[in-house]
């Protein structure tokens, strides 16, 4: 099979591996679409170092080749999809069998793929981490990015009011078609909504950390979920108290679906969304599993809306 390799930095290769054998509890699934993240940029460039060479992705759809003699439950034939399964930029991914979801009909190979991650990401960013209520003020950065368009949806669904962070003219335009009620450029956010949100979304990181923690009311929370423009520096945590008892989290998907009955609690909600049509999903780009570079490029560069896939 073919599968994409890192080697180094700036060292995406396609080459022809032979797929291993079975371990219990595993299934094979031929790809259909590929998830690309941020994160296998991070990865890929040494912000979460990996040993190369390694097999970059995380999520993923395609249909069941073979089932480990233990397994129950699934089917050979069967639509999946999967999210946190290591070694997905290839023809075919072994997955455990508890992190493989059945893709409802209504749902397509495409869509599963592309909205796994992001959509299990906006739905525990927008009921754990911070539990959205009505009327809540919410800040949003990066509004038409995958996740951005995602969580918009989301947090109008719980009553809020959201304000989004977007680089240019055409980027407003798909953030407010995702319902934000406002959005403005990343320079402007502090005269709209200086001590207004009851929580602010950052996946950007150090060049809207400081703009982030202004924008919170009192007892505000700041949730940060990314880096895209770099770290954040140290931070002196007694500055919370002075700026208002405001709260700091930073989550990661795989605490909020680590187990098989969580993970299956957040995926139905998200699918039951889609599938009714409250969540719209936006699948900005597909590159064949050939143009990875390209791709990860196009999304480095932020010149991306919604989803990326890559097509095997």
């Amino acid at each position: 099979m073919r599968q994409v390799e890192v080697h180094g930095p700036d060292d995406l290769r396609i080459v022809d591996r032979p797929s291993r054998a079975l371990d219990a509890g595993e299934v094979r699934i031929k790809v259909a679409a590929i998830g690309v993240n941020y994160l296998d940029i991070q990865e890929r460039t040494g912000v979460y170092p990996r040993e190369f060479p390694y097999v970059p992705g995380g999520e993923g759809s395609g249909i069941i080749t073979e089932l480990a003699g233990d397994v129950d439950g699934l089917r050979v034939g069967q639509r999946v999809c999967w999210q946190g399964v290591r070694c997905s930029y290839a023809e075919a991914v072994v997955a455990p069998v508890w992190k493989v979801l059945p893709v409802p009909d209504e749902v397509s190979d495409q869509e599963a793929a592309a909205i796994l991650l992001q959509g299990l990401t906006a739905q525990y960013l927008a009921t754990t981490s911070y539990a959205i209520q009505p009327g809540d003020v919410v800040v949003i950065h990066a509004g038409a990015g995958g996740l951005g368009l995602l969580l918009t949806q989301v947090a109008k669904l719980r009553g809020a009011r959201v304000i989004t962070t977007v680089s240019s003219t055409a980027k407003a335009v798909l953030s407010l078609e995702a319902g934000a009620d406002l959005t403005v450029p990343y320079d402007e956010l502090t005269t709209v909504a200086a001590g207004n949100a009851a929580v602010v979304y950052d996946s950007v990181g150090q060049a809207t950390f400081e703009d982030s923690l202004t924008c919170l009311k009192k007892r505000g929370t700041l949730v940060l979920l990314g880096q895209s423009s770099g770290p954040v520096p140290p931070f002196d945590l007694s500055r919370l108290g002075r700026l208002g008892s405001l709260t700091i989290t930073r989550p990661t998907l795989s605490d909020f679906v680590s187990t098989p009955a969580e993970l299956h609690d957040r995926a139905s909600a998200v699918f039951n969304w889609l599938a009714t049509g409250r969540l719209r999903l936006r699948i900005g780009a597909t590159y064949p599993l050939t143009q990875t570079a390209e791709a990860h490029a196009a999304l480095e560069a932020r010149s991306t809306t919604g989803k990326v896939l890559l097509i095997p």
